[in-house]
């Protein structure tokens, strides 16, 4: 039999890479140029830096702590980095960092709030925050209405607990308390006496502070001012009323 006439595959020839290369090789400079671009222009750069919340401690002096500026890189620094460093700042007790892209940091603090008043040797008060941080008033600040602190030393251990126990009673109720100080005992070592506007005095003691102050402000608007004992027994003794004497008899003369 003939032999049919079988046509013969051509192979495929293997397609060039040497194109796609190139390419890949254009697309990574052009990536690279405008990164370049990109980095050394102003949208890379920090253009505003704001702080919110701040009382204590000026724009100026937060801005150094941060160690942010304007003009710096973006994302040189992070956000974890910014609050760690902000963190450190006595007087903060939490901190908000918000990058907004591009150029935008906005720094919202949140402070401790002051719950008493000290008054120092020269006479100028300094305020007391709730962990214990002394806060000097700027000239014109108007204090508000907070108990002063004296007969403390600087080294007492109650002092700072004392601060923070302050704290945790409503403000109407410390607004109400002129002054406060040491009276420690055997039984309680951080023993206090406080002094009212109102004219109470009362004992009472910094563990057991907070779970008085209810019954504390309960004799205040309903009695007489007296002598206030909130210990493990609570007692209330009004003071006693100072009568005006009055002569009986007058003095007669005789010639």
């Amino acid at each position: 039999m003939p032999k049919a006439n079988v046509p013969v595959l051509k192979e495929p020839k293997p397609r060039k890479k040497g194109s796609r290369k190139v390419a890949g090789v254009l697309f990574l400079l052009v990536l690279i140029l405008l990164c370049v671009l990109f980095f050394r222009s102003s949208l890379s750069k920090i253009s505003v830096i704001t702080f919110e919340g701040n009382t204590y401690q000026s724009d100026k002096e937060l801005l150094e702590i941060s160690g942010l500026k304007t003009g710096a890189p973006f994302f040189g620094t992070s956000a974890s980095k910014i609050k760690s460093r902000l963190s450190g700042v006595k007087s903060i007790e939490e901190v908000t960092v918000d990058k907004s892209f591009p150029g935008s940091i906005e720094i919202t603090v949140h402070e401790f709030p002051v719950v008493a008043y000290e008054l120092t040797e020269e006479g100028r008060l300094n305020g007391l925050l709730a962990n214990g941080t002394k806060i000097p008033l700027k000239n014109g600040s108007i204090p508000i209405e907070k108990p002063i602190l004296t007969g403390w030393s600087v080294d007492d251990p109650y002092f700072e607990k004392l601060c923070g126990t302050l704290a945790k009673i409503p403000e109407s109720l410390t607004s109400e308390i002129s002054e406060i100080t040491p009276s420690p005992s055997v039984s309680y070592p951080d023993r206090i006496k406080m002094y009212t506007r109102s004219h109470f005095e009362i004992i009472s003691a910094i563990s057991v502070l907070p779970d008085k102050a209810e019954y504390m402000n309960m004799i205040m608007d309903s009695q007489d001012p007296g002598t206030l004992t909130l210990l493990e027994a609570d007692t209330y003794v009004p003071y006693t009323p100072i009568e005006d004497e009055t002569d009986d008899e007058n003095d007669t003369t005789h010639d």
